[in-house]
């Protein structure tokens, strides 16, 4: 019973291993992705890597939003908060659950939405914004 508990025991310390250098790969991909100051620590790179999640770069008229633009996330019946975009436009939003998504992106007093799916890892998601006929209207790059 002692050899069962202890293989047990070595089995479970290897897939946590594992797992968290995974999540620190996707993380470190995620932040090399979206350079630039984070607020985010090694810690939380590690859980957002578990966790997964949209990021990308939002643009309008060929250049960066900044911090002018919010993002903010629907999966099923769960509403994430919204999310500030960074200086360059980047946004990163942790999503828990898998599937269909929508996203919706407010920026100049007008919003715009786009349903995107959300996997285990992180999914890059660069956007485009345009204004057509006085109305806001977004896309993937």
């Amino acid at each position: 019973m002692k050899a069962l508990l202890a293989t047990l025991a070595a089995l479970a310390g290897g897939w946590l291993l594992i797992n968290l250098v995974g999540a620190l790969l996707v993380g470190a991909i995620a932040r090399g992705l979206l350079p630039g100051k984070d607020k985010v620590g090694w810690f939380m790179t590690i859980v957002i890597g578990f966790l997964g999640g949209i990021l990308g770069k939002i643009v309008a008229n060929g250049t960066p939003v900044g911090e002018n633009a919010t993002v903010e996330m629907k999966c099923g019946k769960r509403t994430y908060p919204a999310v500030k975009t960074d200086k360059s436009g980047s946004y990163h939003v942790v999503v828990e659950e898998t599937g269909k998504c929508t996203l919706t992106v407010s920026w100049n007093k007008q919003s715009a939405s786009l349903d995107l799916a959300s996997y285990d890892d992180a999914v890059q998601a660069d956007l485009v914004l345009e204004v057509k006929d006085g109305k806001l209207t977004v896309r993937r790059k």
